[in-house]
């Protein structure tokens, strides 16, 4: 059972609106989001490039590019709305209430800092501790991580590390500030699969230890398998389908999940030809008023010339008019 079923809410985003202005026109990255995050829960948000994974994240952290804005909506963290806020106070929210993991540290890391100094910043700004103490504690986070030789790598620069050794840091960093949700967008998709599974295991034992809330942004439902409590599977900037995550990757009812499901190569059995879903994602600028899945769906009808609501099937939150009703059933 989902740890969602008897956790407390840490945060509520309900209608989130968020778009973007381009030359060509006015483009909704995220389009009417709505979810609850449990508290120590694990919430996986998977969909292919361009789904508005990312725009989510950054949405609720209010780091959105120059021609990005919150346009409607709710981003309730234990009574706070996020979408509210004026920067200033943004600023005491990043890193101690909410932080984040980006997919490429070499670009998010300071390169004239070294590590442990930027361990120690993030310390200093959101807990008590100073000096000789902070940096004990910028220690202490490097070897929780399972950085190799933390005595001596705590005064590295980035580029003395590997991809591995900065993404560590980068976890260190975001963990630093001890915050109720960390957001890990991708995180190790740049490693290679040994170095991915310990990423894994670390960021799932050290968030269940302090009980912070995961929100893992990927396209792999193979890495989400074994780490997710709770899977939403995104496409064109909505939310189609959410539910437990062992119910999600067992029986999906919204097509597209199905497709995605089918599109990984353990699901292929040996010999067959590799799945996958027709045609390509909508631009975003051209949707029309239907589903946006409709023109790739094998199960698209009539009424898909209409936006399904968001309604529960079975226990799960589905927007689809013909969902599939069946485990493993064929999209």
């Amino acid at each position: 059972m989902s740890r969602q079923a008897n956790g407390t809410a840490v945060m509520t985003i309900d209608t989130l609106d968020t778009v973007l202005d381009t030359e060509s026109g006015l483009v909704h990255a995220v389009d009417a989001l709505s979810l609850t995050l449990a508290r120590g829960e694990t919430f996986a948000l998977v969909g292919e490039s361009g789904c508005g994974k990312s725009m989510t994240a950054l949405s609720l952290l209010r780091l959105l590019p120059d021609n990005g804005r919150v346009l409607g909506g709710r981003i309730d963290l234990t009574g706070t709305d996020l979408a509210q806020l004026p920067e200033v106070r943004m600023r005491d929210i990043r890193g101690r209430r909410v932080s984040i993991i980006f997919q490429e540290p070499s670009t998010s890391l300071n390169p004239v800092l070294p590590i442990g100094r930027q361990i120690i910043e993030v310390i200093e700004r959101h807990t008590p501790l100073r000096g000789a103490a902070a940096r004990a504690r910028a220690l202490e986070w490097l070897k929780r991580v399972g950085l190799p030789e933390p005595e001596r790598r705590i005064d590295n620069y980035p580029f003395q590390l590997s991809g591995g050794q900065k993404q560590r840091a980068m976890i260190a960093i975001a963990l630093a500030g001890e915050p109720d949700i960390v957001i890990a967008d991708e995180p190790t998709t740049a490693l290679d699969v040994t170095v991915q599974g310990q990423i894994l295991y670390e960021m799932q034992k050290l968030t269940r230890e302090s009980g912070t809330s995961l929100i893992w942004i990927t396209h792999d439902l193979a890495v989400v398998a074994g780490l997710a409590d709770r899977i939403a599977v995104m496409y064109a900037g909505r939310i189609v389908e959410i539910g437990d995550a062992g119910e999600v990757l067992d029986g999906p009812r919204h097509p597209y999940s199905r497709g995605l499901l089918d599109s990984v190569p353990a699901a292929t059995a040996p010999g067959q030809r590799l799945k996958q879903i027709s045609g390509s994602t909508p631009s975003l600028l051209r949707l029309g008023p239907g589903c946006a899945f409709r023109d790739r769906c094998p199960r698209a009808g009539q009424a898909c010339g209409t936006m399904p609501d968001m309604t529960t099937l079975d226990g799960r939150s589905l927007r689809c008019h013909y969902p599939l009703d069946a485990v493993r059933e064929a999209a």
